[in-house]
């Protein structure tokens, strides 16, 4: 195992060097779009720091309207996806999760900022405290108000101070009810963020799609990675698809040491020497991802080992059981979604951040649906009728909260520990704690994740500068 993830590990600082990659249409058969139905935080990098601005910036949401505000951001040119969040709290969190990685994110809530940005302080395990990834993912912010003085406790910087470190553009003083109104009417759409420049109309053609980026290999780390746990004996892999801080915290808090994988990795090759299997959330297409659906499917093929996935990894896991996935019209993104436990009639109040789901008419007879979102009927979970396997699409470690569904981790790691069992009775001499070789070896977090630059930060509009940020995306 030692020589198979130390070579995965020196393979994986190799960086592409090759010349511009365009973008080739192709077609991914899972695919199917739903109709209108109801750690010290790393110094930013020069290149994509700006000066705080305060210029004029439009919003621009392509054949939609457009919005004049103020920029108080990062002086950058940017295009995404525009998605709202109707979450209250929790905007370092939501801004740092790799999940929103090419979404320029439009806040519901009229005022942002005003307990201002925390710290990058580090808690036992390594592991950023208020932070879920080491940089800020979102490609753009849209707020209504923007607090310029803030008053925390844990708060060092302003919110704007931070978006212009991170080289990303926020736009305040703007209607979002108008915004949202539109999105939730015509669907999450492609937008634009333009500092200190008038609107034209014949710069369309800078818009940039996402959905045709493997934005996952963007944020998973190129190489393994180890976080240990002192107070337990499990060693779980976990799939990096863009894995929130806090999720490895769950995990590692209640006694498994995790070795993160790329979400390319052949995990089915490597599974025996692991006690579980996780696979995490992260941004984007699901079906973007064939190979790591492959080798979940081999994994599940030749292996009893646990498995549990959220959000992206719980697609990931329904395409490699046989399903389908879905494009929902605008997604689900808030703190406050109710979902039904299909096994014991609860209802639990949960985090969300996706513009993908399951069709669960398509899951196969082996499997079942687990939670169902009772706000659009969309699936929310589902879980292997005889094996311990299961995935959520809501977010149970929600660092913003709320807690309703943590308990979900416990029964993952129960999962783990009859698994670990088990492979003790009928196999005395495997271990599976890390050795302190493997430990010293590897990364203790994610290697060669490269900060988001929107979209991939539009210096250049038109033709060529579409051309440009698209060659920067498939990169």
């Amino acid at each position: 195992m030692l020589s198979q993830i130390a070579r995965s590990a020196r393979s994986g600082l190799a960086l592409n060097t090759k010349g511009p990659i365009r973008l080739a249409k192709h077609i991914r058969p899972f695919a199917t779009v739903e109709g209108n139905t109801p750690r010290v935080q790393p110094t930013p990098s020069r290149r994509r720091a700006t000066p705080k601005s305060h210029d004029r910036a439009t919003f621009t949401i392509r054949d939609g309207p457009i919005f004049s505000g103020k920029s108080f951001g990062a002086a950058s040119n940017i295009s995404g996806e525009a998605v709202f969040t109707t979450s209250l709290v929790g905007y370092p969190e939501s801004l740092t999760d790799p999940s929103y990685r090419g979404q320029i994110l439009v806040f519901t809530q009229p005022l942002i900022g005003n307990y201002g940005i925390p710290s990058a302080t580090r808690d036992e395990y390594g592991l950023f405290r208020y932070f879920e990834s080491p940089n800020l993912q979102a490609a753009g912010v849209v707020v209504a108000d923007v607090a310029e003085q803030y008053s925390h406790w844990t708060a060092v910087k302003s919110l704007g101070e931070w978006c212009a470190e991170e080289g990303v553009p926020v736009v305040s003083g703007v209607d979002t009810r108008a915004i949202v109104t539109y999105l939730r009417e015509q669907g999450s759409s492609l937008a634009r963020i333009t500092i200190g420049e008038e609107y034209d109309a014949d710069q369309d053609e800078a818009f940039v799609d996402p959905e045709q980026i493997n934005l996952v290999r963007k944020v998973s780390t190129k190489a393994p990675f180890h976080v240990s746990s002192a107070t337990g004996d499990y060693h779980v892999a976990v799939i990096d698809c863009g894995v929130k801080e806090n999720i490895l915290r769950s995990l590692v808090s209640r006694g498994a040491s995790v070795t993160a994988f790329p979400y390319d990795y052949p995990i089915h090759k490597v599974a025996h020497h692991f006690d579980g299997v996780f696979i995490s959330n992260g941004p984007g297409d699901p079906t973007h991802c064939q190979d790591t659906v492959y080798h979940l499917r081999r994994l599940m093929e030749s292996s009893q080992i646990p498995v549990m996935g959220i959000c992206l990894g719980h697609q990931l896991l329904a395409l490699a059981a046989g399903a389908r996935t879905i494009k929902l019209k605008y997604g689900n993104r808030a703190h406050n979604i109710p979902a039904l436990d299909r096994t014991t009639g609860r209802c639990h109040i949960t985090s969300q951040n996706h513009g993908y789901a399951v069709d669960s008419s398509t899951l196969p007879s082996e499997w079942k649906e687990y939670f169902v979102n009772l706000n659009d009927h969309s699936n929310e979970g589902l879980i292997h009728q005889s094996r311990p396997i299961f995935g959520t699409q809501f977010h149970p470690e929600a660092k913003g909260g709320p807690m309703d569904s943590a308990y979900l981790f416990d029964m993952y790691l129960e999962n783990v520990s009859r698994y670990h069992k088990s492979q003790a009775i009928f196999q005395p001499e495997r271990e599976n704690r890390p050795s302190p070789l493997l430990v010293d070896l590897l990364s203790k977090e994610r290697v060669g994740v490269v900060p988001t630059t929107g979209m991939e930060n539009l210096l250049r509009m038109g033709g060529a500068g579409q051309e440009t940020a698209k060659a920067a995306s498939a990169a």
